[in-house]
């Protein structure tokens, strides 16, 4: 038998709360609630963070984007975002954020429901990579199971997004990919079209999450103008002296 998928509804409205942990159950998964930053951030935070969370971004103490900044640096499990700040979209999504998803205010519970079902939908393939082999090039290393890299043995903190673009470049190490040809492989089944500045930022901290992660200091990403960036490792020992 197949375990429900434990979904965590971080809403200070409880009258709003209790509707949607009533619509998660009746379609088969197990709802908690947080109603505040802090208790949704300890959820976040444990060794086994649930499947998926729908955050309010309005909430008493910690509020929702801090949750979710903080939540990224130990969990890459989906967090959709529930926000009445529509111009914040583009920050919530695109940028240093990593939502998966968002939801505006005012909303159907069943929309939310379905949104839910979408997200678990998407991740499954990852989950069921958990057969496949890591990805490496030298001292830098790629877990597909569990979206985790290595460099130099060391844990290199990474959020969705930078993971995904960082294993299209290692893909092809050397090679200078546009930027739509990263967007295509960062942001799959987005709910909105990504623009370039979202690849850039990501882009910037990726090179500085691997740099400070080097104790040599190298740049694993190199730009070109005008056109993209690409996979730069250091060159082996046997190819220096070649």
């Amino acid at each position: 038998m197949t375990t429900p998928a434990r979904i965590l509804v971080v809403e200070d409205e409880q009258d709003i709360a209790d509707v949607l942990l009533d619509y998660l159950r009746h379609a088969g998964y197990a709802p908690e609630h947080a109603a505040d930053g802090r208790t949704a951030l300890q959820a976040l935070t444990a060794p086994q963070p649930p499947d998926l969370t729908l955050l309010d971004v309005m909430l008493p103490g910690i509020d929702g984007l801090e949750v979710l900044r903080q939540a990224r640096r130990h969990t890459d499990n989906p967090i959709v975002v529930i926000t009445a700040r529509v111009e914040e979209v583009d920050r919530l999504i695109g940028l240093e954020l990593g939502a998966d998803d968002y939801i505006c205010k005012p909303f159907s519970p069943r929309e939310v429901v379905a949104r839910v079902k979408a997200v678990l939908r998407r991740r499954a393939p990852l989950a069921q990579a958990a057969a496949q082999a890591e990805l490496a090039y030298g001292a830098l290393v790629l877990d597909e199971a569990q979206l985790q890299a290595t460099l130099h043995g060391t844990l290199v903190a990474l959020t969705p997004r930078e993971w995904h673009l960082l294993r299209t470049l290692l893909a092809h190490p050397r090679s200078v990919l546009s930027r739509a040809q990263l967007l295509q492989h960062a942001y799959p089944d987005s709910p909105q079209e990504p623009n370039e500045r979202a690849v850039d930022s990501h882009i910037k901290n990726l090179r500085r999450k691997l740099r400070s992660a080097d104790p040599a200091g190298h740049d694993w990403i190199r730009s070109v103008y005008g056109v993209g960036f690409a996979f730069d490792p250091p060159a082996a020992p046997q190819d220096a002296q070649d």
